[in-house]
């Protein structure tokens, strides 16, 4: 494991007993969240996007706030929804993000996950799939994407225009030279897997498989990781591409962190999510020495070369830095981690 970083669903809404998470809170805590890992020397911080919901919907500006107040940190998400997004706009602001943290991005972006709303993307003015969940539009949309960022012509310039003029096409500004190898694609089964690996970008493989055969999780992913990179090797791209998987590891070292998650470990489980037979990953929650040999024993893991860690935003600033340095500190160096900064 090279690097290992936070995801996290960034819910804001009712806590219970009166208390409240207002969007505000969640986007300025991200904030302060991310500058204490920056300093703990924790390699990434990414967010879920997700819209019509009480969740981070809007990456960019939170992304460029973040790489503003760290300096060494990556800033991603995991993933933007492609459905919804225009994606010349969207190259617009991946560069200028990429700019602002010089070069720290990693932006992931799928097809995205099930919605709180029917064809959602419909209502931000995407219509015309013959996907019932919307594929055909996200791929479009990446492909136009990916042209952008690379620096492709994609507007005739007007010769008369009083702003420069000229012959020939323009491409999109600003322009992030090497973005485009920072670009993840957010695969839930092997055939989206191995497209991605065809197209050349990197991997970011979640929580959950839209697979179940029995199989466990971690060996279904780690089939999944050798697909992709079978394929990337078969397309002839050069270099080795990133792959990342999530997984939910709960370092228990305190009375607080027991009555929250002790006991939350368990199997895999199997479920349907957009009416397709899934299987999803466990939980790991334990003491670190307990948590340091069942994350030997993940196969998956072992595979990729970047762990994300979802957390439980709700819960506060402190309580997940104490988390996070509590892995740092004791877990991640057992699975091969090493720090860029001192922990504390």
């Amino acid at each position: 494991m090279k690097s290992f970083g936070t995801l996290s669903f960034g819910h804001y809404g009712p806590l219970g007993g009166g208390h409240q998470l207002s969007a505000q809170d969640s986007l300025l805590q991200a904030i302060d969240l991310a500058q204490g890992l920056d300093e703990l020397g924790v390699n990434g911080i990414a967010f879920r996007v997700h819209h019509f919901a009480r969740q981070q919907a809007s990456p960019m500006p939170l992304l460029a706030a973040i790489a503003a107040r760290t300096s060494r940190i990556e800033v991603g998400t995991g993933v933007i929804d492609m459905r919804y997004e225009n994606p010349l706009y969207l190259a617009e602001e991946a560069a200028a993000v990429d700019l602002i943290s010089d070069g720290r991005l990693a932006l992931g972006v799928s097809r995205g996950s099930p919605e709180t709303v029917v064809r959602g993307y419909e209502a931000f003015g995407y219509t015309g799939s013959e996907d019932p969940r919307g594929a055909d539009i996200a791929r479009e949309h990446f492909s136009l994407f990916l042209r952008a960022i690379e620096g492709e012509g994609l507007a005739e310039r007007d010769p008369y225009s009083p702003f420069g003029g000229g012959t020939g096409l323009q491409r999109i500004e600003p322009h992030s030279p090497g973005l485009r190898s920072r670009i993840w694609w957010g695969a839930g089964n092997r055939d989206s897997a191995e497209w991605a690996g065809t197209v050349g970008v990197n991997l970011m493989s979640s929580t959950l498989l839209t697979q179940a055969d029995g199989t466990p999780f971690d060996v279904l992913q780690a089939q999944q990781i050798d697909a992709f990179r079978g394929a990337w090797t078969a397309a002839g791209h050069p270099g080795e591409p990133r792959v990342s998987v999530s997984r939910s590891i709960f370092p228990i070292t305190t009375a607080e962190e027991a009555r929250y998650f002790g006991g939350g470990a368990g199997d895999d489980q199997i479920g349907v999510i957009d009416g397709i037979r899934s299987t999803f990953g466990k939980t790991y929650a334990a003491e670190p020495d307990v948590l340091v040999e069942q994350l030997r024993q993940d196969e998956a893991l072992h595979s990729a070369d970047s762990l994300m860690i979802t957390i439980p935003s709700q819960l506060g600033v402190a309580f997940n830095l104490r988390l996070m340095e509590s892995f740092a500190t004791y877990i991640a160096p057992a699975l091969g981690w090493e720090p860029t900064v001192a922990t504390v």
